[in-house]
């Protein structure tokens, strides 16, 4: 039988090193990026699908192996997706070619689905207390590891063989399968049906025919018959895979919870913050490298481009505790336009900061807190907005938004990078004119994310607030409706076990009801509908216990008591 968390500590440190080693994947090449298409031997739109196929991979992987480890097993899933990690990245150690460099990049980027299926095993063994700030710990931790990767990454290939870079992303992920095996218990949680391959397929193939063209329209020419063709079937293949999704039983994407203003608005603002995301590290570290021959370059090395833009990621994480305050006073729509509101700050001032080395620093740390205030806010204004038995569906939506933002914002500034060059000796070297393009095109992201937040509608209560609460909605709901399940909290003895947390989980893993015992064990819980659920139990000093039930969806509540055993 698994152990509580609370017997295994480990579980959330661990989680969420596993969340760094996803960041430090992402950001591994930044301090190398002006130097990609002569380490390849190829066009800087080439070298482009370096970094895009690992965020276009990362952006198909999150509901894949989302929906996987519902099936089979999330920490199975999470250790699966970071051997596939581990193999991307001897594939791309032992090469210098372009094409299998991207297919090692490709399978790199199947690390982004450690993300939600990190969070989901939280969802699953912590108590609501705690899920909170584990959650902001799991999303700080992109920060921390993009801020350590940066100046770590540049000191490797500043003295050593650049491939030495995937060696030490292999040998990280393999500490990062090692210690998941060893602290992090499997989930119990199961969800039933199937894994929806076509669907997988279909979003991949529209999100490639999609990034494609807007890599290689300049080349191909904007109005040719082959980028505009690719736009169509990019379109036609979007539409009918959303088609399809709608009238599958088991979606890989569950696009009907997008139905609710809230949850639009903010999928589409989370789309503008990843394309903001993204720009900040592909044109900072590059600035700062080029030499001051080229009149605009600011001469400095890897190392220190590096550290100057390392406090990008560290002022993320800094900026969570900041975050939990002004969300608890004000909400997590007024975290979000502040966020988008500093990011603009940034961006703007960046357009007229960059002609000094410190200045770059100032940029770094303005974008970060602004980043980190909104990605904060984007997962509690979906909890807020969705009921709890979609939270998993919903969540798992807006991740993809954000890969699809930060994919879009490398292929459409890295073209814009390429097609702004100039050519000296023979090498491709990245304008000043580029650079402050790529900085208003964050800018209009983040304008465009800014009005997207400001017609989202103003939830009832805090997210943290609603948790809080939920047992006794939970239990309202039950006794009005007569229709649930209701019984008593064990322990091996048979005796009561007051303050264990109660987890009603539908047939498709995902939360639908959550509420506490009573002093006297007691607790009930409301059903959504007919069907079988499992019923999860959970208390210090206590083994967890799952039991499976069904209700028949008619008016009536069900016994089913829960015992736990002794650990």
């Amino acid at each position: 039988m698994t152990r509580s968390t609370n017997d295994r500590p480990a579980v959330v440190p661990v989680l969420a090193f596993a969340g760094i080693v996803v960041a430090v994947m992402q950001t591994l090449l930044v301090p190398v990026i002006k130097d990609l298409p002569q380490l390849l031997d190829t066009s800087p739109s080439n070298a482009t699908w370096v970094l895009t196929s690992t965020l276009l991979s990362g952006a198909v992987a999150t509901p894949i192996m989302g929906r996987l480890g519902d099936l089979y097993g999330k920490r199975r899933l999470l250790v699966l997706s970071l051997a596939v990690m581990v193999v991307g990245a001897l594939v791309s150690a032992v090469t210098s070619a372009l094409l299998p460099m991207i297919v090692g990049r490709t399978l790199q980027g199947f690390a982004m689905g450690a993300i939600p299926l990190g969070i989901g095993l939280m969802r699953d063994m912590l108590p609501r207390e705690k899920l909170g700030s584990a959650m902001a710990l799991m999303s700080s931790s992109i920060g921390v590891g993009g801020g350590l990767a940066l100046p770590a990454a540049a000191l490797v290939a500043q003295n050593s063989d650049w491939h030495a870079l995937f060696y030490g992303a292999a040998g990280l992920g393999v500490l990062a399968i090692a210690l998941t095996l060893f602290a992090v218990p499997e989930s119990p949680m199961r969800a039933e049906g199937s894994f929806d391959l076509p669907g997988a397929l279909g979003l991949s193939t529209g999100l490639v025919l999609f990034l494609l063209p807007i890599t290689k329209g300049s080349d191909w020419g904007w109005t040719s018959a082959t980028t505009l063709g690719l736009f169509a079937a990019s379109a036609a293949v979007l539409f009918l895979w959303g088609v399809f999704e709608l009238r599958t039983k088991a979606p890989l994407v569950d696009l009907r919870t997008t139905a609710r203003p809230a949850v639009l608005f903010t999928n589409l603002a989370s789309i503008m913050v990843g394309v903001s995301f993204y720009v900040v590290s592909l044109v900072l570290p590059q600035l700062l490298q080029l030499p001051t021959s080229t009149g605009y370059g600011l001469g400095q090395s890897m190392v220190v481009a590096g550290l100057l833009v390392a406090p990008l990621g560290l002022t993320m994480m800094f900026t969570a505790p900041v975050y939990a305050r002004l969300s608890a006073k004000h909400g997590p729509k007024f975290t979000l336009i502040l966020g988008l509101l500093i990011i603009a700050v940034g961006y703007g001032a960046g357009l007229g900061l960059m002609s000094a080395a410190w200045q770059s620093l100032v940029i770094a740390v303005l974008l970060g807190a602004g980043i980190g205030l909104a990605y904060s806010s984007l997962p509690a204004l979906i909890v807020g907005a969705v009921p709890a038995s979609e939270t998993g569906a919903a969540n798992g939506l807006n991740t993809l938004m954000r890969s699809i933002g930060t994919s879009v914002s490398s292929a459409v500034i890295g073209m814009v990078l390429a097609n702004t060059a100039n050519t000296v000796g023979g090498v491709e070297v990245p304008t000043m004119h580029g650079f402050r393009v790529s900085f208003l095109i964050a800018t209009g992201a983040v304008a465009i994310g800014l009005l997207l937040a400001l017609f989202l509608p103003k939830p009832d209560r805090a997210p943290r607030l609603r948790a809080s609460s939920e047992e006794e909605a939970n239990l309202a709901r039950a006794e009005e409706a007569l229709r649930g399940f209701r019984g008593r909290v064990l322990d091996a003895e048979g005796g009561p076990v007051a303050r264990a947390n109660v987890t009603l989980i539908d047939r498709r893993g995902r939360q639908a009801g959550a509420t506490v015992s009573a002093e006297d064990g007691s607790y009930a819980l409301a059903v959504p509908a007919q069907g079988t659920y499992v019923l999860a139990a959970k208390a210090n000093g206590h083994g967890p216990h799952a039991s499976s039930a069904t209700h028949a969806g008619e008016d009536g509540t069900i016994d089913v008591d829960l015992a736990l055993p002794t650990p």
